[in-house]
């Protein structure tokens, strides 16, 4: 179970960063960054992997109450398809820092890799898992992401958005087959490309 171990290491605020949707070929990805107070905790914090989405969606105001401060920032699927995923993740990151106040001292840092920052951070492998900080902004992004996907669902009810949340589940490659792609699809993944009609192809 994460703890505060990480953050403890530090005097002065300390920020926990991850992101959500890196995977699905549809929708944004959302990035968080939480700065939480050491003093108001709140209980069940932990990788939201291992949450269902009721309990995520009833954290999520918990901790944006307790936390110092919290941000989450959404890249689209084409700006996706225009950097890349890995470039659109740094950056998504790197603005969801840049956008706390107070400005935390340090950064932990969800995965193997850290942003551009204009201060000293730490790149936390499975941190979702070991940071509370880096589990607080896991729940914020990927209940800000859940959340846009079920509005999306409304939008475009042909492709079940509700259900899969954008990832490739069978029944979404299916509609893609049928319907081809929608406003919201990253046109640059593989298995948009693989399966998108012929009749959608020559409209591009």
């Amino acid at each position: 179970m994460p703890d505060f171990s990480f953050e403890s290491q530090f005097s002065g605020p300390v920020c926990g960063v991850d992101e959500a949707g890196r995977g699905p070929c549809a929708g944004p990805l959302c990035v968080a960054a939480v700065i939480l107070d050491p003093a108001r905790l709140p209980p069940g914090i932990a990788d939201s992997k291992k949450l269902t989405e009721k309990q995520r969606f009833a954290l999520e105001p918990e901790i944006k109450a307790a936390a110092i401060a919290w941000s989450v920032i959404e890249i689209s699927a084409a700006d996706i398809d225009c950097h890349n995923i890995l470039r659109a993740t740094l950056m998504g990151m790197t603005q969801a820092v840049e956008a706390l106040s107070p400005v935390p001292v340090h950064a932990l840092i969800d995965g193997n890799r850290c942003p551009p920052l204009s201060l000293p951070a730490t790149a936390v492998i499975k941190g979702d898992d070991k940071s509370l900080s880096i589990a607080a902004a896991s729940i914020l992004a990927k209940t800000a992401r859940d959340r846009i996907m079920i509005e999306m669902d409304a939008v475009y009810p042909v492709y079940g958005f509700k259900s899969h949340k954008g990832y490739q589940a069978e029944a979404h490659i299916e509609a893609i087959r049928r319907h081809g792609p929608s406003p919201i699809h990253r046109m640059s993944w593989a298995t948009i490309r693989a399966v998108m009609p012929v009749e959608a192809g020559a409209a591009e």
